[in-house]
């Protein structure tokens, strides 16, 4: 099995890559896109960045906003008509909410692009399950509580739905498809004792790997870093147990769980990212990034609502270039050590660049 998580997986599209300067004449497809179909939710998670005011993404969100169906299927057509690799369903809300999701899957597993989302998979049942498990890349289950009683704490639900979601994961494992299974452990406080026995737990249930991220609970860099110190070891430790104990051929635990920027700051003033993986909202805003989503005053690209994607994304190539990650993205980045890659690769001189 190769390596399902590193920021090198972009240096395989080169074409891409070397047409990312504001220079360069010719703009391309983006190779991956995020797309929110809804941002209902059937979860309430404490710390979700969607829902609590004091984080930057999710600040303009309305819960109500969803894509129509004709919309969808248009955005579908266009993704498939100018070339893009992958899409990824994700929050704002839950995607297999979303009405729609088995239908938009079906045509994608119609086409070239490879799919995949995220979810909280209390309700990845279904139709939209078997077509997952079948056609789609990946699922990744986002959780944090260690069992039934601290999960329905953590997302404000009903004490069975635990055992709910782990039902669906054990379902879906059994539809027998090549989709991966995987899930992302989300560890604040009150969780980091339990990293090492849920990823064990995990693995007994037959999923493929657990990614262990920090809870982000603040814009500041050195306010999460506080936040986490008092239990950051002792969760390094277990990761680094359980990398040792119970990765194998068949299952990945992957140690997300680092210290962040200390002020989450920029050095950079342009942001290669955003010409390869941008997000469709569903309010139809077009968002620079997974980090930027329904902020309406430093992330939108652009609308969707009254035109489509395709002519959206060839017009005016300035809108590539109007954020600036050094004014605008003092906050958490996902994208920040891709850029980073990228820029020093883009900057290279190319009179010097036999000199490996």
């Amino acid at each position: 099995m190769g390596l399902l998580y590193t920021p090198m997986k972009v240096f395989r599209y080169r074409e891409k890559i070397d047409s990312l300067p504001r220079e360069r004449a010719e703009i391309t497809a983006p190779v991956h896109v995020r797309i929110k179909p809804t941002n209902a939710c059937n979860h309430d998670c404490w710390y979700c960045a969607y829902r609590v005011d004091n984080l930057q993404l999710g600040q303009d969100m309305s819960v109500r906003d969803r894509i129509p169906r004709e919309k969808m299927i248009e955005i579908i057509e266009d993704l498939v008509e100018i070339g893009v690799k992958a899409v990824t369903f994700s929050g704002g809300g839950e995607p297999f909410a979303y009405r729609h999701i088995a239908e938009a899957a079906r045509r994608l597993a119609d086409s070239p692009i490879s799919f995949a989302s995220l979810t909280n998979a209390a309700k990845l049942q279904g139709e939209a399950a078997e077509i997952f498990a079948h056609h789609g890349s990946w699922v990744r289950v986002s959780i944090d509580g260690y069992d039934a009683e601290s999960y329905a704490k953590y997302r404000n639900v009903k004490i069975e739905e635990f055992d709910r979601v782990l039902s669906n994961i054990a379902a879906f494992k059994r539809y027998g498809g090549p989709c991966r299974l995987g899930i992302s452990f989300i560890i604040d406080q009150r969780n980091a004792d339990h990293v090492f026995s849920f990823v064990s737990r995990m693995k007994d249930l037959g999923v493929d790997s657990v990614k262990l991220s920090p809870c982000i609970v603040s814009n500041d860099g050195r306010e999460n870093n506080a936040y986490h110190q008092p239990i950051f070891e002792r969760v390094k430790e277990q990761a680094r147990r359980a990398q040792a104990d119970l990765n194998d051929d068949g299952f990945e635990v992957y140690d997300s769980y680092h210290a962040l920027d200390e002020k989450f700051s920029k050095s950079y003033h342009w942001c290669p990212y955003l010409q390869i993986l941008p997000i469709i909202g569903a309010d139809l805003n077009v968002y620079a990034c997974q980090d930027k989503a329904y902020n309406l005053e430093t992330g939108v690209l652009g609308s969707i609502v009254d035109r489509r994607f395709r002519d959206f994304w060839f017009s005016d190539k300035n809108k590539f270039f109007a954020i600036d990650p050094a004014r605008d993205c003092d906050h958490h980045c996902v994208a920040n050590q891709k850029n980073k890659l990228l820029l020093s690769y883009l900057e290279a001189d190319a009179d010097h660049a036999p000199f490996v």
